[in-house]
C-alpha cells in the first residue's frame, strides 16, 4: 500500500479548479477578442490561432518529453496564455514573430520554473516584452488592416497610437479625440486594448465570479489617475487628464488581466495594494520620462520580480489565528 500523506489542518474543500478559473478568464476576455476580430479581421483570427496552438504544443511536448510528466493541456492555463499573447501584439504582426513569442512564452517562462504555479513572471507579459525588444519593427507597426467593420468605421481609426501621437506632438495634436471614441474603439494599438468597454466587462464578470479581488486593479488606476491629475494640473497644455490614461494603452488589459494573475501577484489584500500601486507609479513613469510611449509590461513584469519580497513583508492572514 502506498503511504498517504496529510497536511496540516484546516482542510479546506473548494469547489472551484484551476480549469475553472482558467475557463473564467477565457469568457472574460471574449468580449475583447470579438471586438479585436471585428476591428481587423482575418489577421488577428490568424495571430489568435497560431498564438494558442503553439502554447498548447509546447506546452504538451515539454510535459511528455522533458518533464515526463501528465498532460496538462485541461487546466486551460496555456489557452490563456496564447489568448493574452495575441491580444498583446499589433494586429500587423507576422505569423512568424507570434509563434516565437508563444514558443518563448510557455517553453522560456512557464515550463522551465516547472509548469503551472510555479514561474516567476507572467508568461504573456514575459514574451511581449521578449518580442517588443527582439522584434521592435514588427512590434510597433501600428498600421490598421481592414477589419469585417472596418468599412463603417475608417475615419475613427489611423495606424498611429494615442499615446504615440502624444509622445510625437504633445497634447494639442489629441485635439479630435473624443472620449466617447477611446471607450468603445481605440485609435490604433494592440489588438486587445481596442475597446476599453469590453475589458471592463469582462473585469465585472470576474468579480462577479470572485475570480480576482479589486484591490490591485483598483491600486493601479487610482496611482494612474492620481499621478496623471498632478502633471495635468501642473501643466494642462504638456500633460493630458487622468481619464485619458486610463482609457488609452494597456493599462486596462494589463490591470484586469495580468497583473492579476495568482501565481505573479502577492497573496495578500495590503500586498495587491502595494504592487498595483508599484506597477501604477512605473507605468506612469516610462509614459511621461521613458523612451517608450507605454510602460504597462515593463512595470508589471518589474513587479512580478518583487513579489516574493512583498510576501515577506505583507503576510496573508492565517486561518486560526486572531
Amino acid at each position: 500500500m502506498k503511504n498517504m500523506l496529510v497536511s496540516n489542518s484546516p482542510h479546506v474543500h473548494s469547489p472551484l479548479s484551476t480549469r475553472r478559473l482558467m475557463l473564467d478568464v477565457v469568457i472574460a476576455l471574449l468580449p475583447a477578442t470579438v471586438v479585436s476580430v471585428l476591428f481587423y479581421g482575418w489577421s488577428e483570427l490568424m495571430l489568435l490561432a497560431v498564438s494558442i496552438a503553439t502554447c498548447l504544443g509546447v506546452e504538451w511536448l515539454v510535459t511528455r518529453f522533458l518533464l515526463k510528466q501528465k498532460c496538462t493541456l485541461g487546466d486551460l492555463s496555456a489557452v490563456v496564455t496564447g489568448l493574452l499573447l495575441a491580444l498583446n501584439v499589433p494586429p500587423t504582426c507576422p505569423w512568424w514573430v507570434m509563434f516565437i513569442g508563444a514558443i518563448f512564452a510557455i517553453g522560456a517562462i512557464k515550463m522551465t520554473f516547472g509548469g503551472i504555479g510555479q514561474n516567476v513572471f507572467n508568461p504573456a507579459i514575459a514574451a511581449r516584452v521578449f518580442l517588443l525588444i527582439s522584434f521592435p519593427a514588427a512590434m510597433t507597426n501600428w498600421a490598421v488592416p481592414a477589419g469585417f467593420i472596418h468599412s463603417c468605421c475608417a475615419d475613427s481609426v489611423s495606424g498611429a497610437t494615442l499615446l504615440g501621437i502624444l509622445a510625437e506632438g504633445g497634447v494639442k495634436e489629441l485635439a479630435g479625440v473624443n472620449y466617447l471614441q477611446t471607450l468603445f474603439f481605440n485609435i490604433g494599438g494592440s489588438a486587445g486594448e481596442i475597446s476599453a468597454l469590453a475589458l471592463l466587462l469582462g473585469f465585472v464578470y470576474l468579480l462577479c465570479r470572485r475570480v480576482i479581488k479589486p484591490w490591485i486593479t483598483l491600486s493601479i488606476w487610482g496611482t494612474v489617475a492620481l499621478f496623471a491629475l498632478i502633471f495635468w494640473l501642473i501643466s494642462p497644455a504638456k500633460y493630458p487628464d487622468p481619464l485619458f490614461n486610463l482609457l488609452t494603452g494597456g493599462v486596462l488589459l494589463g490591470s484586469i488581466f495580468m497583473a492579476t494573475d495568482y501565481v505573479t501577484s502577492p497573496m495578500s489584500n495590503w500586498g495587491g495594494v502595494v504592487y498595483g500601486v508599484g506597477i501604477g507609479l512605473l507605468t506612469m513613469l516610462i509614459r511621461y520620462f521613458g523612451s517608450y510611449p507605454e510602460g504597462v509590461s515593463f512595470a508589471i513584469l518589474f513587479m512580478n520580480a518583487l513579489v516574493p519580497l512583498i510576501n515577506k513583508v505583507f503576510h496573508q492572514h492565517k486561518f486560526g489565528r486572531a
